[in-house]
């Protein structure tokens, strides 16, 4: 390293290193029932600022709604593949969270990773995976398999809840029909097709409600992320989460700074913020997911941190966190949506 870029990095330090005197206000668009109280209003309290949270339902909506301009967003918080999609279409903001101070917290795992290598515009939010979610007081068979949505025992028919997002569901499909991810071929596209609309008169609803759904006992299955099942199973023990041998997906929400963010600097202190591993486990603590910041668990309750659904069993597929699929897929898959959600 030389001299000249040692001074600049240690100039950079010990800029971050003095306390910011932050006020002002900052607005965070994230997903809903996923920001605990107590986090905002630490931060509010920490840096005198007036934070104000409106939430969305999916990726799409926040992405439509960035791209549609003048939002009044500072902070989003976009999953993996739509954070590379942002990144290329030049919506966010290049902030540094690695060279923060609580940046060398971040988990070792995420930091080269597709959609942000080397985090140079995101901070890592929660982590986890996407499966499904079966009350086993209800049904007693093998779950760990993607028969249960796809072709499932009689007595689950028209029990079955699933995500309404196409990517998870499309993906889900490809692993049961055991062909690639994203692919191109028309031969294995049509085998995806055939499997969900083979399934479809098995399913009852299409809904992003997991817990509701499944704890009101509206459903006995339902696709579901692992943190929304650990909550869904303190309302009803006999509800697990299955690990199914064709594959899990796995994906990362992560917070972002938009392009031209009025408060901007707020916003950077924001990432910083949820980097410190108190306040990463704050956030965990009320949405159920891990978090990707080292020595966060220690502020965790223990029953959370060695929950079945954050620690797959033996044997367990590895998560695959699937990149953007290329346009012309992107468009095929949309009209396999249109098509099954009809």
């Amino acid at each position: 390293m030389s001299r000249k870029l040692m001074a600049a990095v240690s100039t950079a330090v010990l800029l971050w290193a003095v306390p910011a005197l932050a006020d002002g206000e900052l607005h965070i668009y994230n997903w809903g029932d996923y920001t605990n109280p107590k986090l905002i209003e630490k931060f509010e309290k920490q840096y005198n600022v007036k934070v104000t949270l409106d939430d969305y339902d999916s990726n799409e909506t926040m992405l439509s709604k960035v791209r549609a301009g003048n939002s009044g967003y500072d902070i989003v918080v976009p999953s993996d593949y739509t954070v590379k999609i942002m990144i290329d279409e030049g919506l966010l903001e290049k902030t540094e969270p690695n060279a923060m101070p609580n940046g060398k917290n971040i988990d070792p795992r995420f930091l080269d990773i597709y959609w942000d290598s080397g985090r140079h515009y995101t901070a890592p939010w929660q982590f986890g995976t996407t499966t499904f979610e079966v009350n086993t007081d209800k049904f007693k068979g093998d779950i760990d398999t993607l028969a249960i949505l796809f072709d499932p025992p009689d007595e689950l028919k028209g029990q079955i809840n699933m995500l309404d997002d196409v990517n998870t569901v499309m993906h889900a499909a490809e692993r049961y029909a055991g062909v690639p991810r994203c692919g191109a071929d028309k031969a294995d596209l049509k085998k995806v097709n055939d499997v969900l609309m083979a399934a479809k008169p098995s399913w009852k609803t299409f809904s992003y409600d997991t817990i509701t759904k499944i704890t009101s006992g509206d459903v006995i299955v339902t696709q579901a992320w692992n943190g929304a099942t650990y909550r869904a199973r303190q309302k009803v023990p006999a509800i697990k989460y299955a690990y199914p041998k064709e594959g899990i997906e796995g994906w990362m929400d992560n917070v972002a700074v938009l392009k031209g963010a009025k408060n901007l600097e707020n916003a950077k202190l924001f990432q910083d913020f949820i980097m410190a591993p108190e306040n990463a486990a704050l956030i965990s603590e009320f949405a159920g997911y891990d978090n990707g910041i080292v020595g966060s668990h220690k502020f965790l309750p223990a029953d959370f941190a060695a929950s079945p659904e954050l620690n797959p069993p033996a044997g367990a597929p590895a998560a695959e966190f699937v990149p953007p699929c290329p346009p012309e897929v992107v468009e095929i898959y949309n009209k396999i949506w249109t098509n099954l959600r009809k």
